[in-house]
């Protein structure tokens, strides 16, 4: 009985292994190239993609546009890939006012795909040599950073001031206060067999996100280092993003050279594909 039980609990698993594997070929959110392609058929312009190696890590980025321009550097939540902001590459005005780079942060894209980082500050070293590679050019860096790239990229403004000068932050998960308790089903998901179970890409945004909490803790103290101007946006329908954190923004970065917060009531945590000619709009307010 126990020997026939068992078995049916190993075929079980490998069952849902075998969907899990077809659901994780289906939801990586990585970029293919016949993607960028069909997209950018007909364009005069179209991103390329670049690997840059730091800390054994290969990590992956696209850029489109000329070098004698400011850069808006984007950086995607989690899940996500450089691919969340594809569609701003194709924006004709805004190609004649900035050079575009996305990332794919680690875990995600073709970033050491499915293994995640929990720290922000190390988040932030693997993409300071991206950054700084166009700081080199002499030309203004501003960093969009969507969802979990909101703290991200504040965290980047917090260790490398010399390299940023100015943040957006689109629906950023910034207040510790504010992050839901969801450790009940967070940390199942981090135990063996389930978490091979569950496809890469949500493995890897599971993990960075049952930390989240206590990384923002520790910027607490250096929300006040931040001196560049910073634009946040942020929705009022937003039932992933708090949007109180619009307010502990307001409440914290008490040093910026100036703070604008874009609140819509209506708006809910996808501004990207749902608005986005409000980052748009702040890109070239942040010129």
């Amino acid at each position: 009985m126990f020997l026939k039980i068992s078995k049916r609990i190993l075929i079980g698993y490998g069952i849902l292994f075998i969907i899990s594997q077809i659901l994780s070929s289906c939801l990586t959110f990585k970029v293919k190239q016949k993607e960028i392609d069909e997209k950018f058929a007909g364009y005069a312009q179209m991103p390329v993609q670049h690997q840059i190696e730091e800390k054994g890590i290969s990590m992956n980025y696209a850029e489109i546009g000329s070098d004698s321009l400011p850069v808006a550097f984007f950086v995607h939540g989690s899940p996500g890939s450089w691919g969340a902001f594809i569609d701003f590459m194709r924006d004709t005005t805004l190609l004649k006012k900035v050079k575009m780079v996305s990332v794919d942060r680690v875990g995600f894209g073709e970033s050491d795909f499915g293994d995640a980082e929990k720290s922000l500050m190390v988040q932030a070293e693997l993409l300071k040599p991206i950054v700084a590679k166009y700081k080199k050019l002499g030309k203004k860096i501003i960093l969009i950073g969507h969802s979990l790239g909101g703290p991200l990229i504040a965290r980047m403004a917090m260790d490398y001031p010399e390299l940023i000068d100015n943040l957006i932050i689109v629906a950023g998960s910034i207040a510790p206060e504010l992050e839901p308790n969801e450790k009940w089903f967070r940390i199942p998901m981090e135990i063996v067999p389930i978490r091979f179970l569950v496809p890469a890409s949500f493995r890897a945004s599971n993990h960075e996100i049952l930390y989240l909490k206590p990384e923002l803790e520790k910027m607490l103290p250096l929300w006040k280092n931040i001196r560049q101007p910073v634009i946040v946006i942020q929705g009022g329908k937003d039932v992933l993003v708090s949007p109180k954190n619009a307010d502990f923004a307001e409440k914290m970065l008490v040093n910026t050279k100036s703070l604008k917060v874009v609140r819509v009531d209506t708006m809910n945590h996808f501004v990207p594909w749902s608005h986005p000619q409000l980052i748009k709009k702040a890109i070239i307010e942040s010129l």
